[in-house]
């Protein structure tokens, strides 16, 4: 039978109960009041002594808070947390970035299959491990930990709300170390053989890699309003960090726009056959895949197996790394300006930089400084 006693030196309750294998538990109740004491070790021998389930031994619980405190205890599955928490993100962030918290969640709730439908506060560091150590094991390290800082953010917000009393599990688990990236700039010679055996549009692309120093998905999502050719300038927003760039126009990439049918759509996009790839939350992955074929048919790279049947890892898995690919170019517009004597500010001020907080510590160069430096770069349509 439940009971009650209180250890001198003490202002809580000592509630003393019976589990189901007859064993005398004792446990503070955390309360002054004996009355509301009584009720919460009557609850704990009655939930013992049955060996309820976990849904039943929450709804005693909750019940209880509720005669006590007023209010039901705080509780959410992993599932419906997930789908509360993505609609804020939805509307409180970029959708490149919200595509990314979608992903590592849809993930983390594919692992967890039945066990989604369970309190989010049961979720072990143990479970986050496993579920990391999977992931790198199907992709890559770097993919992983990318996916496990998600997770940190979404279990972070869980615990200030009070749904996680031991704590946000995935902070507990270590970031997996990454080899170096072996990707280099694209020489001038490659850059030539990449044009001869690329369509127009990826001509485009390849000049505009080149002579802007942008990312993939940046470029290809371009349209004409980007574009001011009287003043020879482009300018948007990166889809990464958001950073705006105000980029002048190289005299060959200048010569390519200048040669393009002409439109009075300022939607247009530049790239028609490139840009519904580039508003596709996924849509990177396609052109970067496009790209390599390129590579492949220039001679640079080795064409990939599309179903990557020889090796079993299927479409999800990681692919062969290579040195190069079009973030390639990136690096190829930051050596030869370099190599052209420009400024490490001005540079990094055309490139741009990895995240807003870098960018935010820089101070825009001059259109005049930022131009030469374009001008500086050779011409590789020659």
């Amino acid at each position: 039978m439940a009971s009650l006693r209180r250890l001198p030196g003490t202002k809580f309750f000592i509630g003393c109960y019976t589990d189901a294998n007859g064993r005398r538990c004792q446990r503070s109740t955390k309360c002054t009041d004996r009355k509301s004491a009584l009720k919460i070790v009557t609850a704990w021998e009655g939930v013992a002594s049955s060996r309820a389930t976990e849904a039943q031994t929450r709804r005693v619980l909750s019940s209880l808070h509720e005669q006590i405190h007023g209010t039901p205890l705080s509780s959410a599955t992993v599932q419906s947390y997930a789908d509360q928490w993505l609609a804020r993100k939805k509307v409180e962030t970029r959708a490149v970035t919200h595509a990314a918290y979608r992903g590592a969640l849809g993930s983390f709730l594919g692992h967890l299959e039945a066990k989604k439908d369970q309190s989010i506060a049961y979720v072990t560091p143990a479970t986050v491990a496993a579920w990391r150590d999977a992931g790198a094991s199907a992709a890559t390290p770097r993919t992983a930990n990318n996916k496990l800082k998600v997770l940190r953010v979404f279990f972070q917000a869980a615990w200030c709300e009070g749904l996680l009393p031991d704590g946000n599990p995935a902070a507990k688990i270590k970031i997996l170390a990454t080899e170096e990236s072996t990707r280099r700039p694209l020489t001038i010679p490659e850059i030539k053989r990449a044009l001869a055996a690329a369509d127009n549009q990826w001509k485009g692309m390849i000049l505009a890699g080149l002579y802007s120093g942008q990312r993939l998905k940046d470029l290809a999502g371009l349209t004409w309003a980007s574009v001011d050719l009287v003043s020879k300038q482009i300018s948007f927003a990166t889809s990464k960090t958001g950073r705006r760039q105000h980029i002048p126009i190289a005299t060959p990439l200048l010569a390519y726009l200048e040669a393009l049918p002409s439109t009075d759509d300022p939607k247009s996009p530049i790239f028609p056959g490139l840009h519904p790839y580039a508003i596709k939350a996924n849509g990177s992955a396609a052109l970067s895949q496009q790209f390599h074929d390129l590579l492949a048919v220039a001679g640079l790279v080795t064409a990939r197996d599309a179903n990557k049947q020889s090796t079993g890892v299927g479409r999800k898995g990681a692919r062969a790394k290579t040195e190069i690919s079009f973030h390639s170019l990136r690096h190829s517009a930051t050596s030869l300006l370099k190599k052209a004597g420009v400024s490490e500010s001005v540079a990094m001020d055309l490139i741009g930089h990895d995240s807003a907080a870098m960018s935010a510590n820089y101070t825009h160069t001059d259109d005049d400084a930022r131009r030469a430096a374009v001008e500086s770069l050779p011409d590789i349509t020659k």
